[in-house]
Order: structure tokens, then C-alpha cells, then sequence
């Protein structure tokens, strides 16, 4: 039985199509990465755009993930559609997601612990060009070693909804949640660094009222931070800039911020079922 792929949409244009110099980028913003922490998150949030803008960000955030790379076998991804209009949250109708460093198979039993959700939904379109999920994926082939992936687009869903499917979705050591998102968008410099610098504040105090002005991946951060309380997590800020910092000018600029969240009590596991 032949295996149905979900090709790369954006290698070449918001990270490398060679494998070698992919490999070599991300492999160079890890070993800059700052703030590396000594034991794993449970869950981050980490940027979506061009590697050059907000690839950094993002290394500070899979950085961490390096002490736990052979123990990470299942990572849930969440982001925001771009492109097509979705209602729910939407699982891929593939068998696996390519890059050029490889393919990663979709996680069928995951998937199948949370179909019976009215929330959730398979489309194949929502997947198809969306970058908020496919960025992120070199970066974790680069840190993890062997994991099944279970990307999920978010549309138009409640922060409960997505809080929902987390704690479906939330296993043990094995399950690594990563949220897709990036921050502010178009503003100027100062007026973007004042108002990220406000949404960071809301997620360290798990404050799940962000708005989609503030993150165009509100809706999963905030099913994020709802779950993050049930499940008593903390959480550490790692990275915060903009375009402005890395890449473009600062006429109108987009945020960028990696954030780290731990379990207070790492021993405690609960698994899919």
C-alpha cells in the first residue's frame, strides 16, 4: 500500500530546499540558541515565518529540547490556518509530512483518540500550502530523534476546544506539545515591542484572553494556556524580538517569542488513550 505524502509547500521560500543547507542553518541557530534549560518542556510556543526573521526565536525554543531527544517520541502540533477557512481543528488526510530533510509519519493513533470530537474535522485543503505547521517540523528533525508527528490547523474554535483536544492528546514524557505562532504584526517598532512585550506578560501568567491583534495563533495559545493550568505548568520566557531585530526594517515589523512550559512535577505521566 503506497504511502500519501504532504510535500513541502514553503522549501525554498520561508526556509532551505537543500537538505545540507537546511540542515546547516538550523543546526547553527540551535548551537546560538540562548537560555538552553537544563530539563525539558512539556509544551512551547515558538514563531512561523521566514527562517532568516524568526528562525532564531524558534532555536531558543527547540534548544531545550536537546537533553530529551531519544525520550520525545510523539510531538502534537498546533497552528493557525493561513489559508484556507477551517471550523475546528483540522487533522491532515495523509500518511505523513515531507521536508527536505525526510518524512514524518502522522500519528494514526493520536489522531484516531480525538476524531470522536465534534471540534475536530479532516481536510486535507486546510494542510496543503499552510506553513504555521511545516516550519517547525526541519527544526524538530534536527533535535528529536525517531517521533511520529500529529499536526492540527486551527480555525474557528473556542479556546476550550483546543484546551479539549490537548488533554486528549496529553500523554506523558514521551508527547512534546509544540504551538505554532508568531506575535504582533505590521506595527511599528516601538508600538510592536510595547504590545508583545504585554501579550509575553498574559502568557507567563497563563491568561488566556489573547487576541488574534496580538498572536495570529491566539486561538491554540490560548487552548494552550488553559491546559497549561489545568495541568500546572510553568512557564519560562526564552526568546522576544521582531523582524526588526533580525531581518527587515523597523517601519512594520512582525513579533517573534519562544516560551517554555514545564511540569512542576515531571514524574507524573498519563497517556493516550
Amino acid at each position: 500500500m503506497s504511502i500519501q505524502l504532504r510535500p513541502a509547500a514553503v522549501a525554498g521560500m520561508f526556509y532551505p530546499d537543500s537538505p545540507s543547507r537546511l540542515s546547516r542553518e538550523i543546526a547553527a541557530m540551535l548551537a546560538d540558541a540562548a537560555g538552553k534549560a537544563e530539563e525539558c518542556p512539556k509544551a512551547i510556543i515558538v514563531p512561523h515565518a521566514g527562517y532568516v526573521y524568526s528562525g532564531p526565536i524558534a532555536a531558543s525554543a527547540f534548544a531545550t529540547l536537546a537533553s530529551r531527544r531519544h525520550a520525545i517520541h510523539r510531538v502534537v502540533l498546533l497552528g493557525p490556518t493561513h489559508r484556507v477557512a477551517v471550523r475546528g481543528l483540522a487533522l491532515p488526510d495523509c500518511d505523513a509530512f515531507a521536508t527536505p530533510l525526510g518524512s514524518v509519519p502522522i500519528d494514526r493513533p493520536a489522531a484516531e483518540a480525538i476524531l470522536d470530537l465534534p471540534q475536530v474535522v479532516v481536510s486535507g485543503p486546510a494542510h496543503r500550502q499552510e506553513h504555521s505547521l511545516e516550519v517547525e517540523i526541519p527544526f524538530l528533525q534536527v533535535v528529536l530523534a525517531e517521533f511520529s508527528l500529529l499536526p492540527i490547523a486551527v480555525g474557528e474554535a473556542s479556546p476550550d476546544a483546543v484546551a479539549e483536544v490537548l488533554d486528549r492528546l496529553w500523554g506523558g514524557h514521551e508527547t512534546l506539545i509544540v504551538i505554532s505562532s508568531d506575535l504582533s504584526h505590521y506595527l511599528p517598532y516601538e508600538d510592536a515591542r510595547q504590545i508583545d512585550a504585554g501579550t509575553a506578560g498574559q502568557i507567563g501568567k497563563l491568561d488566556p484572553m489573547i487576541n488574534h491583534y496580538q498572536a495570529c495563533g491566539a486561538t491554540p495559545v490560548n487552548g494552550l494556556l488553559l491546559a497549561a493550568r489545568k495541568h500546572g505548568l510553568q512557564v519560562r520566557q526564552l526568546d522576544l524580538r521582531n523582524s526588526g531585530d533580525t531581518a527587515g526594517d523597523r517601519l512594520q515589523v512582525v513579533g517573534y517569542g519562544a516560551f517554555a512550559f514545564f511540569e512542576a512535577n515531571p514524574g507524573a505521566q498519563r497517556h493516550v488513550h
